[in-house]
Parts: structure tokens; C-alpha cells; sequence
């Protein structure tokens, strides 16, 4: 994740950062949790793959007529919370499917904020109604992260495969700003909608939702099938040139704007910094080499699958990449196993890269990019990110 607006103007610098490692993880405002000393992991938890629409590019084939049976029973549930609370977790996210569709969340989410954990939803928002966001914000879940694939209603509903399914989820924008609670537009660029992307930025500031977040797409689940509608490199970086001036021209204490799933994007943010003689140049810098890598999975980020499988980040549900299962093992003993092989090189990554990715000179700083991207590709996890524009002959973005 890069957190573009946050780099740009200052905002979590290196001493900020510093002051903050020394308060407990509940206390770390969340904006600074990528920048966090500890390894205890961001988790994401897929609680149920049924999910009441059928998205183009679901990472996990989530869908309406699944019933559950494969998912985590309500006592194991509370349990793997539990344990998760013990170990201190900065932030639980809430995902699926559709987390809303199941039918204990609303316990689960009870017992996350009673254990003194700090929580998030990932939806596609639907189902939040005006009484829906009281019930969450009661809950205690501090953020609901809003899926919004396009700034027409058309593109947003054909991408969905439900009519109706944008006026619902910008009312339920409008719904959790009207209580205040915090609110985050989630697109997931493709050729189907990337020409929407400003005005849909312009629309998110109309609605007055604090964090536009871009992911770019990846192979994973459904989006295999649609990979063909995947950016050219090129293209990428046309819409990270869009993203990065808005951000440097809008309030940042009004929005923010960010990039997953491409962490080479620090180093072009990096080079636009130095384009523009920046004065946060420096700082933005040393935040992205404390981070140590840009990449998360496998260290600061965990994924738990509906079944309690335990893999390096959401878009890695692969066999290959299992790391155990929290009905048989405690997560927080697999997290901590030295020895597990699927941790051990993700949290080297680096050190196996190849192509252009192994020889480049900012690897450090981004990690070689997404390793699943490159695995679907190449069929190699360490081949080289498809989507990075770098030119290793022209040393150029």
C-alpha cells in the first residue's frame, strides 16, 4: 500500500513515526500502522465467501449461492479473535464476500471491540442502510472501506453484475458520513473503467469521503478470468500521474490518496517528488526504506481465508502459499514459526527475484513489486512484476 497524499505532504514523518512506536499498537493512530516497529500483522479476514453480488474481479469467487459450510463455526471464530487480541494485532479488517451477509457478524464484530481490538469493514455496501451504519459504528469498527468501480452507474453495475448495486453503495457512503463515520472509496482499476477515475475522484470529493484508495488488478480468483482487461504499464502510470497531481493539489486533511497492489509505485512517486524539487523528497525516502519493503505480505499483512487458512496477503490463496490453518494451529503460532517455508521467503523476498525485477537497483525499496501478479504471468513467483514500467536499460519509469 502507498500512501500517496501521506508521502507527498509530510504527514506520519520518520519522527513522527518514532514517537508513536513507543505507544501500545491501540494507540497508534492508523495511519502511521504501515510504519509500525512491530511485525504483528494488519490482518485480513475473508469471514464468508457468500457474498449477494457476483463481482468481475473477486479474489476469491465469492457469490450468492455458497451457504457458509466452509466457513469458520462461530466458536473457532471467537477463538482465532481471541488469539489475535492476545497477540496485538493493529487492525482486524472485516472482508469476504460480502461480510455483511453473515449471520453472526454482528457478534463477531462485538467480541473484536470487546477484546480491545481495533477493526475495519471491507464491503461492498450494499446493505448499509441508515439503521445498518448506527450498527456498525456502535460496534466500534472505526472504518468502512466502500467498493465503487466507476464514476457512471452503468460501468459501476455491469462490473458488479447487479442493477442498482451503485445507488445503494453511494448511499451507504452517504449513510456512515451523515453519523461520522470514517468512509474510503475502493476502486479496482481496469480497462472497463479507467477513464472514470477523475471524475469518479471529483465525485468522492462531492460526497466528502476522506480516502480514495485505487487497487490495481490481480489475477486472483475471478480476475483471472479477466486479466485481458488488465492496464498496460504505460497506462498505470498515466493514472498514477492523475492520482499523484490530485493529491498533491487537494487538502490532505481532506483526502487521501492511495495504491495497493503495486508497490513499485513508491519508487514512481519517489522520482515525481524529485521531479518537482519537493521538500518532502527526503522524508518520503526514509519512510519507504524504514518500512524496509514496500510489500507487505507475508510480515506487516495476513490473510485468513473463510475456512481459517492462513496465507501471505488476500490475492495469495494458493495451495502453494498455505501457511497453516487456525483450527488446527493458533495464528499466532504460525505467524511466529521460524521454520514455516512459505513465511521464510516471502519475508526475504528480495533475495530471489529475478529478471529485471532481481537486478534493479530499487528492489529494496519496493520488494519486487507483486509476487502474485508475477506468478500468474510467469508461473514463477520470483519473475519479474509485469505491471512495473522500470527500464533497467534507460534506468528510467
Amino acid at each position: 500500500m502507498i500512501r500517496i497524499t501521506q508521502l507527498i505532504h509530510g504527514k506520519g514523518t520518520v519522527s513522527e513515526v518514532l514517537k508513536d512506536r513507543k505507544k501500545p499498537l491501540h494507540q497508534v493512530p492508523s495511519r502511521l500502522l504501515a510504519f509500525a516497529e512491530t511485525r504483528r500483522p494488519v490482518v485480513f479476514w475473508n469471514i464468508t465467501n457468500k457474498c449477494n453480488l457476483s463481482c468481475k474481479h473477486c479474489y476469491i469467487n465469492a457469490r450468492p449461492e455458497l451457504d457458509g459450510r466452509d466457513e469458520l463455526s462461530l466458536e473457532e471464530a471467537k477463538a482465532f479473535i481471541a488469539d489475535l487480541a492476545e497477540m496485538r494485532i493493529p487492525l482486524l479488517l472485516f472482508t469476504g464476500g460480502e461480510p455483511l451477509v453473515r449471520k453472526d457478524f454482528w457478534e463477531l464484530a462485538d467480541y473484536a471491540t470487546a477484546k480491545g481490538l481495533k477493526t475495519a469493514l471491507s464491503t461492498n455496501g450494499t446493505l448499509i442502510t441508515k439503521e445498518v451504519a448506527a450498527k456498525i459504528k456502535a460496534r466500534g469498527i472505526e472504518y468502512v472501506g466502500v467498493s465503487l468501480d466507476g464514476a457512471k452507474e452503468e460501468t459501476h453495475n455491469a462490473i458488479r453484475n447487479q442493477p442498482g448495486s451503485f445507488k445503494r453503495a453511494v448511499q451507504a457512503l452517504r449513510n456512515c458520513a451523515e453519523i461520522g463515520l470514517k468512509t474510503g472509496i475502493r476502486v479496482t482499476i481496469t480497462r472497463d473503467n479507467y477513464r472514470e477515475i477523475a471524475d469518479l475522484l471529483d465525485f468522492s470529493i462531492e460526497l466528502k469521503v476522506p480516502r480514495f484508495c485505487v487497487y490495481w488488478l490481480v489475477p486472483s480468483g475471478r480476475g483471472k478470468e479477466i486479466y485481458n482487461l488488465q492496464l498496460s504499464p504505460l497506462e498505470v502510470s498515466h493514472i498514477f500521474d492523475l492520482l499523484y497531481r490530485r493529491a498533491r493539489d487537494l487538502d490532505p486533511e481532506k483526502m487521501e490518496i492511495l495504491t495497493v497492489d503495486a508497490p513499485q509505485d513508491g519508487v514512481y512517486l519517489l522520482n515525481k517528488l524529485k521531479e518537482d524539487n519537493s521538500q518532502e523528497y527526503e522524508n518520503a525516502l526514509k519512510l519507504l526504506e524504514y518500512t524496509g519493503d514496500s510489500c507487505s505480505a507475508g510480515d506487516r499483512v495476513a490473510n485468513v481465508d473463510p475456512g481459517g487458512n492462513v496465507y501471505p496477503c488476500q490475492f495469495a490463496q494458493l495451495e502453494e502459499f498455505k501457511i497453516g490453518n487456525v483450527s488446527e494451529r493458533k495464528f499466532s503460532e504460525l505467524w511466529n514459526d521460524s521454520e514455516n517455508p512459505v513465511l521464510a521467503v516471502f519475508r526475504e523476498k528480495t533475495k530471489f527475484l529475478k529478471g529485471k525485477c532481481g537486478s534493479c537497483v530499487y528492489k529494496e525499496l519496493c520488494g519486487g513489486g507483486c509476487r502474485i501478479r508475477a506468478y500468474a504471468e510467469e508461473g514463477d513467483i520470483w519473475a519479474e512484476d509485469p505491471l512495473c514500467p522500470y527500464n533497467p536499460e534507460t534506468e528510467s519509469l
